[in-house]
């Protein structure tokens, strides 16, 4: 028997990436495309973990650039869960570029609602989020604002 409930930790995912030239703009930068690609990927397998079961993303909420990555950084993509509704399940996910000395700097913050799929690829229910710390509620508040404001625009 599956759980019904489960903790952020028990699902969260990190890839990390050496930013290469192919990865690079006509401007030095990483390409967008190529971030939310790995980002994509990062909430996918959160959510995944998160589920136990197949997932696809329904939709990327808010994805916000607070600076550049350039070649030969390392790129750490990390996803948390941070909301759960009956079959939905929305992931932060945090990407940094991480210096030789190991302290890292953010560069984007992105949310994604992701949707767990049966076996007939059809919705199924995922488990609730337990929400243990200030921070665990405080995201979970954002992410119901961010529910409301897509079903008003009709959105996802």
């Amino acid at each position: 028997m599956e759980t019904m409930e489960k903790r952020w930790q028990d699902a969260c995912a990190e890839q990390v990436h050496i930013i290469r030239p192919e990865h690079i703009n006509g401007s030095g930068r990483l390409f967008g495309g190529q971030l939310l690609m790995w980002i994509d990927v990062v909430a996918g397998v959160a959510a995944r973990r998160f589920a136990n079961s197949d997932v696809t993303t329904a939709c990327i909420d808010h994805l916000q650039f607070l600076a550049p990555a350039r070649a030969g950084d390392l790129l750490v993509t990390v996803g948390r869960v941070t909301w759960t509704g009956r079959t939905s399940i929305e992931v932060r996910v945090d990407s940094f570029v991480e210096k030789m000395d190991g302290r890292r700097e953010m560069v984007n913050r992105a949310y994604l609602v992701e949707v767990a799929l049966d076996e007939n690829e059809k919705p199924r229910p995922v488990p609730k989020l337990i929400l243990e710390t200030e921070e665990d509620k405080m995201e979970w508040n954002a992410a119901e604002k961010r529910r409301i404001a897509r079903m008003n625009a009709k959105k996802c």
